[in-house]
C-alpha cells in the first residue's frame, strides 16, 4: 500500500501535509457538500425524525445496558439456525479465526462485502500472510484496492478520489487482479461502472468463500442484516459456499420492531434515500438456499473498555451512517487519510482512541481534531455528543495519555502567569518589556517536542506599540490607573 494506518504520524502532522494538496481539498468539498445536501432534504420529508432519533438513542442505550445478555441471546438464535459462533476477544484472534475457517475449505481466496470491522482488524493483510487474497467488491473498496490506497470515508472509502483518478487506476492496476479495464476507457461514471462490473462478475461466478460485517444482528432470532446501494454485497452472501461474518460486538439489537427505526434512520442519514436499495438478511443456513456454513465472528477488540466509560460508550451507539464527516469543516479540509484509523472524521476521534487507547501519539491527538463546534452532534441519527467525549477523553489525554509531557509544560505556564498576575507591578513591567521589544517577537512560539505540533499552526496575535495600562495612565491620569 501507499500508506499504512500503523506509525502514521499524529493528526496534526499528517493535516498539514493533506490540507495542502488543493486536488484532496476540491474532490472533498464537493462530495460533502452534496451529500449533505440531500441528506438534508431527506431528512427534511419526515415530520417525526427528532422522535425517530431519540428512539434510535434509546434502543442503543438499552442494549448497551444489557449488552451480555443480548449478545448471548443472539448466539443461541443462530447456533438454532445452523451458524456457528466464533468470539474475538482482539483483532488478531479475529484474524486467525477467519483464516482458518477459509483455509479448512481448501480455498485461497475470498470475495468481500464492505466492512468497517474487517478494515479495522486488518484482515485483508493477515489473510494475505497466510497465503489468501481478499477481493473487496465495493466500487469504492475496489477504487481503493487497486490503487494500493487507504479508504477515507466511512460511506464513500475512495472519496478522494476524482474520476479521473478512478479511470487512471482501473487502466493501470485492473489486469493484475483480473480481468483488465476495457480499451478506450473513459471517466464516463457509466463506463467505469460497467468496467468494474465485468471485473467482479468473475469473481462472484468463482469465489467459494465470502467474508462480510453486518449493519446489524437481531438477537430475538439471530438475524444479520447489511444494507447496501450496488448489489455486490447480495452476490457475495447469496453465491459463496461459505459466508464468515466478522461482527462488532456492538451491532447486536433486540427486536425486528427495533430494527424497523433504524431502517428508517440509517439510509437517510447515509446515502440520502428513503430507503436502501439492497436490503439482505440472513439467518443461520437454509438447505438450496445460499451459503451451507455461516459462521460469526464477534468482535470486542476494545469494545468492552470502551463500554465500561460512562461518557465515551455513547460512541457505540454509531451505525456507520457517515454524516458527521460530511458536516465537519474539519474533515472537509484534512481528509480521511489524517486521522490514521479506517475510522476517520469525528466518529473516528472519539471512537479510535477508545478502541486503541490513548498511548500512542496518533491516537492522543484525534481528540484534538475537532473545533467542537457540534454540527456532527446535530446530525447523528443517534444523538451521540461527540463534542462531549472528545472534551472528556481530552481530560484522559491531559492525564495520562501520549501528550500529558506537553500538558506539565501547559500546566507550568499557567502557574507562571497565575504569579504574575498576582503581581502587578511585575505584569506591568512584563508588558511594558513586550511592547517594546514587539519587533524582535517571533510569529510564532518556538516550542519543542509534543507542544510545537499546537504553536505551528497558531500565529502569535500582533502586541500594540503600547499597554492598556500606559495608554490609561497617559488618558486618564495616574489616580484612576486600573
Amino acid at each position: 500500500m501507499t500508506g499504512t494506518y500503523l506509525g502514521m504520524p499524529a493528526f496534526p502532522k499528517a493535516a498539514a501535509v493533506s490540507t495542502r494538496n488543493a486536488q484532496l481539498r476540491a474532490n472533498l468539498t464537493h462530495a460533502t457538500h452534496t451529500i449533505r445536501d440531500k441528506r438534508a432534504r431527506a431528512v427534511s420529508e419526515l415530520a417525526d425524525w427528532a422522535q425517530l432519533r431519540q428512539a434510535g438513542k434509546e434502543i442503543k442505550d438499552r442494549t448497551l445496558h444489557r449488552l451480555d445478555h443480548y449478545l448471548l441471546q443472539a448466539e443461541a438464535a443462530v447456533t438454532a439456525a445452523g451458524g456457528t459462533v466464533h468470539w474475538a476477544a482482539d483483532a488478531a484472534e479475529a484474524n486467525r479465526i477467519v483464516a482458518e475457517l477459509v483455509k479448512a475449505t481448501g480455498e485461497r481466496e475470498v470475495v468481500k462485502v464492505k466492512s468497517m470491522a474487517t478494515q479495522e482488524i486488518g484482515l485483508n493483510e493477515a489473510l494475505a500472510a497466510e497465503g489468501i487474497t481478499a477481493y473487496e467488491t465495493d466500487l469504492a473498496e475496489l477504487i481503493v484496492q487497486l490503487g494500493d490506497d487507504l479508504p477515507s470515508h466511512i460511506l464513500v472509502p475512495a472519496i478522494h478520489r476524482n474520476r479521473g483518478e478512478i479511470r487512471d487506476i482501473f487502466r493501470e492496476a485492473m489486469g493484475r487482479w483480473g480481468r483488465p479495464a476495457p480499451e478506450g476507457l473513459t471517466d464516463s461514471p457509466a463506463e467505469l461502472a460497467e468496467a468494474a462490473r465485468l471485473h467482479l462478475r468473475e469473481k462472484f461466478l468463482r469465489a467459494k468463500v465470502a467474508v462480510s460485517g453486518a449493519n446489524f444482528i437481531v438477537a430475538e432470532t439471530g438475524s444479520l442484516v447489511v444494507v447496501e446501494s450496488e448489489g455486490n454485497g447480495r452476490m457475495c452472501l447469496t453465491l459463496p459456499e461459505t459466508l464468515i461474518s466478522v461482527v462488532g460486538i456492538e451491532k447486536v439489537i433486540p427486536t425486528w420492531q427495533d430494527l424497523e427505526v433504524f431502517l428508517q434512520l440509517l439510509p437517510r442519514s447515509s446515502t440520502a434515500e428513503r430507503m436502501n436499495p439492497y436490503t439482505s438478511i440472513w439467518t443461520g443456513t437454509t438447505d438450496g438456499d445460499g451459503p451451507r456454513d455461516f459462521h460469526l465472528v464477534l468482535l470486542d477488540n476494545g469494545r468492552t473498555d470502551t463500554l465500561a466509560d460512562e461518557i465515551g460508550r455513547q460512541a457505540l451507539r454509531c451505525i456507520r451512517c457517515s454524516a458527521c464527516l460530511n458536516v465537519c469543516p474539519v474533515y472537509e479540509r484534512a481528509g480521511g487519510h489524517a486521522y490514521g484509523s479506517p475510522y476517520p472524521g469525528p466518529i473516528g476521534a472519539i471512537l479510535t482512541p477508545q478502541l486503541r487507547g490513548l498511548t500512542s501519539e496518533v491516537d492522543a491527538s484525534l481528540p484534538y481534531a475537532s473545533t467542537l463546534c457540534g454540527a456532527c452532534y446535530e446530525v447523528c441519527p443517534v444523538a451521540i455528543d461527540i463534542p462531549e467525549v472528545l472534551v472528556h477523553l481530552r481530560e484522559q489525554v491531559a492525564e495520562h495519555g501520549a501528550g500529558r509531557r506537553a500538558h506539565r509544560a501547559e500546566r507550568a505556564a499557567v502557574r507562571a502567569a497565575t504569579w504574575l498576575l498576582d503581581h502587578p507591578a511585575a505584569y506591568r513591567t512584563a508588558l511594558r518589556a513586550a511592547a517594546r521589544t514587539r519587533r524582535l517577537q517571533p510569529r510564532r512560539l518556538p516550542l519543542p517536542g509534543p507542544a510545537k505540533a499546537w504553536s505551528d499552526t497558531r500565529d502569535l496575535p500582533k502586541l500594540p506599540e503600547r499597554s492598556f495600562r500606559d495608554w490609561w495612565t497617559q488618558n486618564r491620569g495616574q489616580e484612576n490607573t486600573p
